[in-house]
């Protein structure tokens, strides 16, 4: 779960000053909401893509089976 700073916080830095967890985080947010966005959550939406892009985009972190989980024994 998302622990950062919230939307009101953020918006009164630039994005370049966004840490990658946070733009991660409105990223996905926001693009599942994208349908019921008003104009300026699809610009902040577009800025945010923006700045994931000029960073060299998102990294992916991939399920592994080397991570399992850890068993419980009574």
């Amino acid at each position: 779960m998302y622990e950062g700073r919230d939307m009101s916080e953020l918006t009164m830095n630039a994005k370049q000053d966004w840490l990658e967890e946070e733009l991660e985080y409105f990223h996905y947010a926001l693009s599942q909401t994208v349908p019921y966005l008003n104009q300026e959550g699809v610009t902040l939406l577009r800025e945010i893509n923006a700045e994931i892009k000029l960073r060299g985009g998102l990294k992916h972190r991939e399920a592994s089976l080397k991570n399992d989980p850890p068993t419980i024994t009574d």
